[in-house]
């Protein structure tokens, strides 16, 4: 059995300027998957920087009020949204509200720094 406490999971600041704990990933402890998993955090006021990845990636947000931006397209999401970003498609997403945005994003396959482009430097 793998059990992994988010509190075990280092914080650093990612290459869109969120807040990110690696949950799960497949090159990092032995398990039988091709996603990777990850817990996101993005400060009121804030919005992550323009980037795509190569493959298709799954935001669940946990907490708070933002906008996605996907392309030329954006919608409000909130607490209990579920949102599907195709591969190679330009996102960010914003906090429009008072409290942390945090999500969870899942990557398919595996997250990997060279399958992912920051537009906004």
């Amino acid at each position: 059995m793998f059990v992994r406490s988010l509190d075990d999971c280092h914080e650093f600041v990612a290459g869109d300027d969120s807040l990110l704990r690696e949950i799960l990933h497949p090159d990092k402890a032995v398990l039988d998957i091709r996603y990777s998993l990850a817990h996101a955090t993005v400060l009121p006021g804030q919005t992550t920087r323009r980037h795509r990845l190569a493959t298709a990636e799954v935001y669940y947000v946990i907490q708070g009020t933002g906008e996605m931006i996907i392309d030329e397209q954006s919608e409000p999401v909130h607490a209990g949204d579920t949102v599907y970003i195709p591969p190679g498609a330009v996102q960010s997403i914003a906090n429009t509200g008072a409290e942390e945005l945090v999500f969870l994003c899942i990557v398919d396959p595996a997250w990997q720094p060279q399958d992912e482009e920051i537009l906004d430097k």
